[in-house]
Formats: C-alpha cells, sequence, structure tokens
C-alpha cells in the first residue's frame, strides 16, 4: 500500500502518456511509439507539475525498463542470445576502449576534471546512467560531477534514439546489421531499445529489436570488470575504497536470460509470449515518457560545453568504431 500510496500518481501519468505515444506510434510506424514517447515528455517537461509525480517517474524510468526488458526475453532464443552476444564481444571491448581513452585525451586536451571525464567515458561505452551511478562512489565523485555526467549522456540518448533508424535507412541496413550496430553505439539501454522498436515497427520485424537488446545487455555486464579496476586502482590511493558486487550487478539481465530460457525449453507457443512482449514493447514507451519527463532540455544545454563536446567525441568514435569494425568483419 505504502509503494502504491508514493508511486500512482507519477505511474498513471506516465501511463496515460505512453498510451498517447502508442497511438500514434501506430499510426506513424517510422517513428514509432519510443520516440513520441520522448518527444511528449520533453514537451510536457518544460511545464510544472507536482512533486509527487516524481517518484513513480523515477519508477517508471528505470524499473519498467528493466521489466520490458525481461518480457522481451521471452520472444527470444536461449541459444541466438549466446550466439549473438558472443558475435558482439569484438566490437564491445573495441568500442568500451575506444571511449574510455578518447574521453582521457579530451580531457586532458580540455582540461576537464578527471572524474568527469571517467564518468562520462565510462556511460558511453557501457550502460549510460547505471554505469555512473555504479563508477561514482568507486572514484568518490561529487553529485555535481555526476548531475554533468548522466546530463550530457541522457542529451545523446535522446539524439540517438531520432538519429539512429534515420542513419540505419541511410545506410541500407538491414535488420540484423542495425541491431549490432544499435546495441553497441547507443549510449543508455533505454535508447537502445528504443531505436530498436522504432527501426523493428519500420520494417515489420522483431529482428533488430531482439539483436539490439542482446547485444546491449552483453555490453552492460562490462560494468563488473570496469568498475572492478578502478576500485583496485583507486585502493592504492585510498585503502577504504571497497565495491559491493551485489550493487553493481545488472540482475534483470539473469532474469531476461530465464525468461528465455524458459520460452526455449518449453517451446512456448506464440499465443503466450506475443502478448508478453508486446506487454515488454508498450512498457518501453512508458519508460522513454519518464525518461523525457526526467530531461530538461534547457538545463542540459547549460550543463556546460565542455562535457558535452567530451560527451559528443566519445558517441561519434563509438560509432564510427561499430561501423569499421562491422564492416572489416563482414557483419554487414
Amino acid at each position: 500500500m505504502e509503494f502504491i500510496k508514493k508511486n500512482y500518481q507519477g505511474l498513471l501519468f506516465c501511463l496515460l502518456i505512453a498510451i498517447i505515444a502508442a497511438l500514434f506510434g501506430e499510426k506513424f510506424t517510422i517513428i514509432g511509439g519510443p520516440v513520441f514517447g520522448i518527444l511528449l515528455g520533453l514537451i510536457i517537461a518544460l511545464f510544472p507539475r507536482k512533486n509527487s509525480f516524481e517518484s513513480g517517474i523515477k519508477f517508471t524510468s528505470k524499473k519498467i525498463l528493466q521489466y520490458a526488458i525481461i518480457l522481451l526475453g521471452f520472444g527470444m532464443n536461449f541459444f541466438q542470445i549466446f550466439k549473438v552476444g558472443s558475435q558482439s564481444l569484438l566490437i564491445i571491448i573495441s568500442t568500451i576502449s575506444t571511449s574510455l581513452i578518447v574521453s582521457y585525451v579530451v580531457s586532458k586536451l580540455m582540461k576537464i576534471p578527471s572524474n568527469i571525464s571517467i564518468l562520462v567515458g565510462a556511460g558511453s561505452s557501457i550502460c549510460g546512467g547505471s554505469a555512473i551511478a555504479a563508477t561514482a562512489p568507486v572514484i568518490d565523485a561529487k553529485d555535481e560531477d555526476v548531475a554533468k555526467s548522466i546530463s550530457v549522456i541522457f542529451l545523446f540518448n535522446v539524439i540517438a534514439a531520432f538519429l539512429f533508424p534515420v542513419l540505419g535507412d541511410l545506410l541500407g541496413f538491414n535488420d540484423i546489421d542495425f541491431g549490432m550496430w544499435a546495441g553497441t553505439a547507443i549510449n543508455d539501454t533505454s535508447s537502445v531499445v528504443a531505436a530498436g522498436q522504432t527501426w523493428s515497427s519500420a520494417h515489420g520485424s522483431d529482428i533488430a529489436l531482439h539483436y539490439a537488446t542482446i547485444v546491449k545487455l552483453t555490453r552492460t555486464l562490462a560494468i563488473i570488470p570496469i568498475t572492478l579496476i578502478l576500485a583496485l586502482y583507486r585502493s592504492k590511493k585510498n585503502s577504504t575504497t571497497t565495491v559491493k558486487l551485489s550493487k553493481i550487478f545488472p540482475w534483470f539481465i539473469l532474469f531476461f536470460l530465464l525468461a528465455a530460457i524458459i520460452s526455449t525449453v518449453f517451446n512456448m507457443s506464440s499465443s503466450i509470449t506475443k502478448p508478453l512482449t508486446e506487454a515488454g514493447k508498450f512498457f518501453i514507451t512508458m519508460a522513454m515518457v519518464a525518461i523525457g519527463l526526467n530531461t530538461n532540455i534547457v538545463k542540459l544545454i547549460k550543463t556546460g560545453r565542455k562535457p558535452i563536446i567530451m560527451g559528443l567525441c566519445c558517441w561519434i568514435s563509438i560509432a564510427s568504431v561499430s561501423l569499421f569494425i562491422q564492416h572489416t568483419l563482414h557483419i554487414w
């Protein structure tokens, strides 16, 4: 009851906007529900709202998104997940390394504080805000540094959800090409699945959404070794630095895999899996509405020119390296 009392207003608010966004998405499939969700959220965020909405909106942007990914697992084959995840490992390692190197170089050239450099680099290369949240306590980052870094990542998340499906068409990608590229090159999980769903809606197949989700979740697991390496490095300077694996591990990925295993082992019929995956797609739209509501574009631009330039450099380098390796390996 306490949970309902605390969150119901924000949840209902996101639900109502998501329904409108989904209806627009069905009418204009080339754009898709998630993109309309972001747009409506961004517009509504410009107007004042009750503080009682905030808890439910935050819950929707984090937990509802995770539930969406778990539900998508019911529509996937476990062996396919393993195959796609292993295929993307070289690209993932390359893009993560590239982002961290670029953020370090840019921080030195532009004299950006090292903590912001690490946070933006980790957020760009691994899993956006989640990576920043996990990394911040390890490097003793200030709240101001965390806020700036998350704002930069959110800015490029919003742009990616709009831009990547358009670029994918211009580059002549098929479903697999786009799913692999989106999964390795877009910062945050929310924008990856949003871009994947937008592409899938426009092209009449869920293949891109499935590929993008699998690759992104494989990439998200990198948060564990990266955080542990940073903790070991910091421990040489500060003996009190500790990391609890239970706090940084993205547990929802295990439930996603469990859903895929159940679907594969029991060979579940589409009459069962389709409603679950459709619910997952709608939850994605809800989550994107919440992210839009939590994003103040004006404030984002005012967070500082240098971190935004760093984020842009990381983003372009990751997208380029991903394309280069895919082309070199003849993945597309």
